[in-house]
């Protein structure tokens, strides 16, 4: 990556050589090149949020700047990347978007993240450090910033335009109004299950900005609890990339003997999860993780993996996460476990599972989805 302070190497995580994105867009390169040209002060706490690999900090890292993101993923490319530029270790202060922000922000870098809930919930947390001299800048693809993003700016932030495009992206100026009360925070959003949907039904969701369908019940999960395994008995069982955990919540309740690990790449997930566990006062043995897939889970120490794997790395569409997912699963598992995967019918998963685990089996399809079973033989 060319930036006006010079050349980076930098690679996605986890990092694969035969992988074809890059760990920038040009939006990436847009902002920088404008911090640059308009001699923008960097000085005080520079906070990023939203860096999707690590990009920005690792251009910026003089000026040691603060990196918000919900991806654990995310903390370990800048990491890499940090470490790969020679950067001195502790010149960038990585946080979580479940972490307290820095008291005070003197210049906040924001990438547009494709959830506007998750960039309203981080503006809101954001906003009582933001002061009237901070600079806010915002980045995005044309195609990722819509009128209601520049409204939100607005509306918890103070007075905001966009940039003319350049290679498809935009920037976003705002202005911080002088100090006022800052909106409510509606994040985390409580709703109440639907009937017909097995030991769930009528219970407690609880999601954090940012998880899918943060609203209401996505009508793949749906499907996915109406066809559940029936295991009973003291199982170890993992809900791989769980969402705000009504999946895992839902073995945990039919299953009291079970002990589940909740685990996702994203931070925001693993609180939903966490707290949509404990809303629902489930007595049994569990544990949140946020991590890459399966990795640190021992071999062989699994009995059931279920797992709804998302098919999109940001804007781009892939099936890397998923194979990911499956091959962790099927180390995972001891012999006999199974691998349990809702997908959408056509990306095809069962030639996946037949060429990882030598079978497949369907256990309920519909026009839209499938439920798959996998056997580690």
């Amino acid at each position: 990556m060319t930036t006006p302070w010079g050349e980076l190497a930098l690679t996605r995580f986890p990092e694969d050589p035969r992988e074809r994105l890059r760990a920038w867009d040009a939006s990436d390169e847009y902002l920088l090149r404008h911090l640059a040209e308009q001699e923008t002060p960097l000085s005080g706490t520079v906070v990023v949020v939203g860096d999707r690999w690590g990009a920005l900090v690792t251009a910026l890292a003089a000026h040691q700047p603060v990196q918000i993101t919900d991806s654990c993923l995310t903390q370990e490319a800048t990491r890499a990347n940090l470490d790969r530029d020679g950067v001195e270790p502790g010149s960038v202060r990585l946080l979580t978007t479940q972490d307290r922000p820095p008291e005070r922000i003197d210049v906040l870098l924001v990438r547009v993240p494709k959830s506007l809930a998750l960039l309203e919930d981080q503006l809101l947390r954001l906003a009582p450090a933001v002061h009237e001299g901070t600079v806010v800048v915002g980045t995005g693809m044309v195609k990722e910033i819509h009128t209601s993003t520049l409204q939100l700016f607005e509306r918890i932030l103070g007075p905001t335009r966009t940039s003319l495009a350049e290679k498809k992206a935009r920037l976003i100026f705002c202005t911080p109004r002088p100090s006022s009360a800052t909106p409510a925070n509606p994040w985390p959003y409580t709703y109440t299950l639907p009937d017909g949907i097995g030991a769930v039904s009528g219970r407690t969701v609880v999601n954090h900005a940012g998880v899918f369908c943060a609203d209401r019940l996505d009508i793949g999960t749906r499907f996915f609890l109406g066809h559940l395994p029936d295991g009973k008995g003291a199982q170890r069982v993992v809900d791989l990339g769980c969402g705000n955990g009504v999946v895992g919540t839902a073995v945990a309740l039919a299953n009291p003997e079970a002990e589940v690990l909740f685990v996702d790449e994203s931070f925001q997930a693993v609180a939903s999860a966490e707290a949509t566990y404990k809303a629902n006062g489930v007595q049994g043995r569990a544990e949140f993780r946020v991590g890459d897939g399966l990795a640190g889970v021992p071999d062989g120490s699994v009995d059931l993996v279920l797992n709804n794997p998302p098919f999109h790395s940001h804007q781009a569409t892939t099936d890397a996460t998923a194979w990911r997912m499956f091959t962790g699963a099927r180390r995972a598992l001891r012999p006999g476990g199974e691998l349990w995967v809702i997908g959408n019918r056509h990306l095809g998963y069962h030639v996946k599972l037949r060429r990882l685990f030598g079978n497949s089996q369907l256990v309920a399809g519909d026009p839209k989805f499938v439920v798959l079973r996998a056997v580690k033989r």
